[in-house]
């Protein structure tokens, strides 16, 4: 019969997307893991796994508790509201980032995911998702008339994917307000019925 687990697993998985997300996957060691979670080796491995199954555990933790829940709360608005919500929020984050850390899933888009095959798949999903709620606000506001339907609404949410990348990155090297927010004026106004000429 297995013992109980004598330690608080959201904690745990808290402390090592600390770890991960300010060193980055390559750079951080299990002794970096063992000494942020403080967990002993053998509980970490018996818990988790492998190196690489922790960060995997790690990046679902991040992105269910970050992303997930920005969606979620993002999801009670109007749709043209719930997007400049989003976006307002993103913007914060990244002038807020002193430390330079970025999103840690684009993060592992740029680090890990271009050298493991199966972690590509992951990620891929996990962008999905984000997509997947663009597409959501979009198909929802041209149905109600709020957002254009100048542009295919699946076009539309992967532009905003796209920006949405592009500021996430710009946020590593600390870009200021003004690029950031100039990058997501003019899409904001892309999406307004009008705004070209057309309905």
């Amino acid at each position: 019969m297995a013992r109980p687990r004598k330690f608080n697993e959201d904690a745990v998985l808290d402390a090592a997307v600390q770890c991960f997300w300010s060193r980055g996957y390559e750079a951080t060691s299990i002794r970096d893991l063992i000494e942020k979670t403080g967990l002993a080796g053998a509980s970490l491995y018996n818990a988790f796994g492998d190196k690489r199954a922790i960060y995997q555990r790690a990046l679902d933790h991040y992105v269910e508790g970050n992303i997930g829940k920005r969606i979620r709360h993002c999801e009670t608005m109007e749709p043209s509201d719930a997007i400049e919500a989003f976006f307002a929020e993103i913007v914060k984050r990244s002038l807020d980032d002193k430390d330079l850390k970025g999103c840690m899933l684009v993060n592992a888009v740029l680090d890990v995911a271009p050298h493991d095959p199966r972690f590509q798949e992951a990620v891929v999903g996990m962008l999905s998702s984000v997509e997947a709620f663009f597409l959501r606000c979009v198909s929802r506001g041209q149905a109600e008339g709020s957002i254009t339907t100048s542009h295919a609404a699946e076009d539309l949410a992967r532009h905003l994917l796209c920006i949405l990348m592009g500021v996430r990155v710009l946020a590593r090297v600390g870009s200021e307000r003004a690029l950031l927010e100039g990058a997501v004026r003019p899409t904001l106004a892309l999406l307004v019925p009008g705004s070209d000429g057309t309905s």
